[in-house]
């Protein structure tokens, strides 16, 4: 064979060995926690264009687990292995990362024991339901060299980029005001628990460590986001989405004060946690509202108010509506969106393999966790809540 052409043969031959993804390369995941997010969270590893699979699943609930196994085995072509103890996942040596998807109230510490077992992690948001455990969080993160994605999606979506981009260049001016609001008409988080059986379910992992006190109660397992000891409510729920854009947008990570009110006014049914709530939090010369009722759908707002305009973040719209400065913005217009940004979770996995900081980085899901812990303390002892950065102390 002539040299030249066996080079461009060996050569082409390695180029397409490259581009191949070999098996060996495959990003192992672990996922804990089989529900609805867990779920989302398969699906899109799935269709991430990353060499991963999920190669274990771990859930208290056989049904949810069972469910997620044979989707596993459709999307990855093998079953996975499967356990209620997510102790037993973290001991596998064949698990690069996991996928943390369990109610709010074990994000930290299933993140912290993680990271200290070695596995990359990708964790839903919010980071945390009290304060001390998202420090905690935090700290073992910041103790480890491990790759942690925050499960704040916002920050992969491209219209929200955008803003940021917009708020940070001063296109709207300084800004001193900021208005979220999502509304609602509905039981929001009310499930069916009638057909859950005992023998289902591993009870005492669910329990966490007696975090849940009392025997066996399915309404607990499916309506968590009810009850006070496993979630801090709404500023948990929901407020973490739109206050984590404060903390990006302003580049300015933890609020000064927060105060907060709400309760259950019209879902009585049983649930701890407020079906309408308000927050407002001082942030460096700039105050930030969020509410969220589940009393009327009279959708949402995402305002920010700046001094030669305003920005629309859900519409993706500045104009100068408000301002009499004489640099104002002239004429309304939409924000130029960026081309081809990647998933959340393709990030994720991208950043496992270049070891490089992810969009949602430990340090935004710690800022968020404070915000929305600060507005939750408020809720519950009706004063004004501070933080202090340089002790890391809620005052």
């Amino acid at each position: 064979m002539d040299p030249t052409r066996r080079t461009f043969l060996m050569s082409s031959a390695a180029a397409a060995a490259l581009a191949q993804p070999s098996p060996n390369d495959r990003i192992r995941l672990g996922l804990i926690g089989c529900g609805g997010r867990g779920r989302d969270l398969l699906r899109e590893v799935a269709r991430s264009g990353e060499n991963a699979a999920i190669t274990a699943l771990c859930d208290v609930w056989r049904v949810n687990r069972e469910a997620r196994a044979q989707d596993v085995e459709k999307a990855f072509g093998q079953a996975p292995f499967q356990t209620t103890r997510y102790q037993e996942l973290l001991a596998r040596k064949d698990i690069d990362a996991v996928l943390i998807a369990t109610p709010d109230f074990t994000h930290p510490k299933i993140l912290a024991d993680a990271v200290q077992a070695g596995k990359d992690a990708y964790v839903e948001k919010p980071f945390a339901t009290t304060f001390e455990e998202a420090r905690m969080a935090y700290d073992a993160v910041k103790g480890s060299n491990r790759v942690v994605q925050v499960g704040t999606q916002r920050r992969s979506e491209a219209k929200f980029m955008a803003a940021a981009e917009a708020v940070q260049k001063g296109v709207i001016g300084k800004v001193t005001r900021v208005s979220m609001e999502y509304h609602f008409f509905e039981p929001r988080w009310r499930r069916d628990y009638h057909m859950i059986q005992p023998q289902d379910v591993d009870w005492e992992a669910f329990r966490f460590g007696g975090r849940i006190q009392g025997g066996f109660d399915p309404r607990k397992l499916r309506e968590w986001q009810l009850f006070r000891d496993t979630t801090n409510g709404i500023p948990g729920l929901w407020m973490t989405h739109l206050i984590d854009l404060a903390a990006w947008y302003l580049n300015d990570p933890f609020p000064k004060g927060a105060m907060a009110m709400g309760g259950v006014y019209y879902w009585k049914d049983g649930r701890q946690t407020s079906d309408v709530f308000q927050a407002m939090l001082e942030y460096t010369d700039c105050l930030v509202t969020f509410a969220m009722s589940l009393t009327n759908s009279a959708g949402g707002r995402n305002l920010w108010f700046g001094i030669k305009g305003m920005l629309d973040a859900e519409a993706n719209r500045v104009s100068g509506d408000g301002s009499r400065d004489p640099d104002r913005v002239m004429q309304p217009y939409t924000l130029p969106l960026p081309p081809q940004v990647e998933s959340h979770m393709a990030n994720f996995l991208r950043c496992m393999r270049t070891r490089a900081t992810p969009r949602a980085s430990v340090e935004a899901g710690y800022s968020h966790a404070v915000a929305t812990c600060m507005a939750a303390v408020s809720l519950q002892t009706g004063r004004r809540v501070g933080y202090d950065p340089a002790k890391r102390e809620l005052t």
